[in-house]
């Protein structure tokens, strides 16, 4: 009986505010790098992944599916600095679309200043309607997950008692 009740006592520590930006960045960058990953499979893009490795002189294997995967880790990798730019600029506003325009902000970034780092991928003005639209669309559901989870963490725990966001 005793040993019911010290479990209960024991209390789960939370991870640190920094900790959880940390992993709301990875699992975004993974999880959406994922379904960018359906995406390309299904033909709704034409960029994967993997582009993420195009700039570097790798054997052919970076575009197939271990290339893909490799990005997808890498991309949850970059995700947490970009869950803390988010932090540093938006975190006090506690609304989805700040997010979804830092989204825009990162397409536009990736896809117009970024592009002549990527050999085989289209600029702008060349680029398909299909691949145009679904990697815009997968850019700003990826930002507002990452602005609002944060945003949110942020909110929740200036609202805990005594609980300090610096930690």
């Amino acid at each position: 009986m005793s040993n019911g009740k010290q479990e209960q006592n024991n209390t789960e520590e939370a991870l640190s505010y920094h900790a959880t930006v940390a992993v709301i960045g990875f699992f975004g960058g993974v999880f959406w790098s994922a379904l960018a990953y359906v995406a390309y499979v299904f033909s709704f893009t034409r960029v994967g992944p993997s582009m993420i490795l195009l700039p570097w002189a790798l054997p052919d294997w970076k575009n197939g599916w271990l290339g893909q995967l490799i990005g997808i880790l890498a991309i949850g990798i970059i995700s947490i600095g970009v869950a803390f730019i988010y932090r540093i600029v938006f975190v006090k506003i506690n609304k989805m679309w700040p997010g979804a325009v830092f989204g825009f902000v990162l397409w536009a970034i990736v896809f117009g200043a970024f592009n002549p780092m990527f050999p085989g991928v289209d600029p702008l003005t060349r680029m398909d309607v299909n691949t145009l639209i679904t990697t815009l669309c997968l850019y700003v559901l990826y930002g507002a997950f990452i602005g609002y989870s944060v945003a949110y963490e942020y909110d929740e725990r200036l609202r805990a008692e005594g609980e300090s966001i610096q930690s």
